[in-house]
């Protein structure tokens, strides 16, 4: 069975991490959907989908993660029509795990199995507060893969969360 996860993973962390860890021992393959791959450069997305791939591919590797593909779904801004949006893009899974209820309720009503997944650490494992600590210069780096940290230092990352919050 395969199993499609979408997030926009803005930027990967570690509950992210736990979650596909999780799913690829429980599935065959993990479908990771890089969700609004359009967008970058804003505080709400500041990494374009090729610096977001990196940072799911490389923190894979570091756990030798190897069953999964990364797909983008760039955002049509229709919620109704969304799943089928996605099914266009990717079709070849049985459930889509989200912790989204209106995205399991929309897969549910294309005939697929949906999952929600455990949640680690939500206050601290969130996107969100990632980026507004990078923005505070609080401590961040405990909560994404050394990988991600790594990338993100790498693109200027820091600087660009920075003076995209301003």
């Amino acid at each position: 069975m395969k199993a499609l996860f979408i997030g926009r993973f803005q930027p990967f962390h570690n509950g992210h991490l736990k979650v596909v860890e999780t799913l690829s021992k429980k599935y065959e393959k993990v479908i990771i959907g890089i969700g609004s791959s359009q967008y970058s450069n804003t505080f709400d997305n500041p990494f374009s989908s090729d610096e977001r791939k990196l940072m799911i591919k490389k923190s894979l590797e570091s756990l030798n993660i190897k069953n999964y593909e990364i797909i983008l779904i760039p955002d049509i801004h229709n919620p109704p029509k969304w799943a089928e949006h996605v099914l266009s893009i990717y079709s070849d899974f049985d459930v889509a795990v989200s912790n989204n209820l209106f995205t399991r309720k929309l897969f549910a009503e294309k005939n697929y199995d949906t999952k929600e997944t455990e949640y680690y650490n939500k206050n601290n494992y969130s996107g969100k507060e990632i980026r507004k600590r990078i923005s505070k210069d609080l401590d961040w780096q405990g909560l994404v893969p050394k990988a991600v940290k790594n990338i993100i230092i790498d693109v200027n990352g820091i600087n660009r969360i920075k003076n995209l919050s301003n």
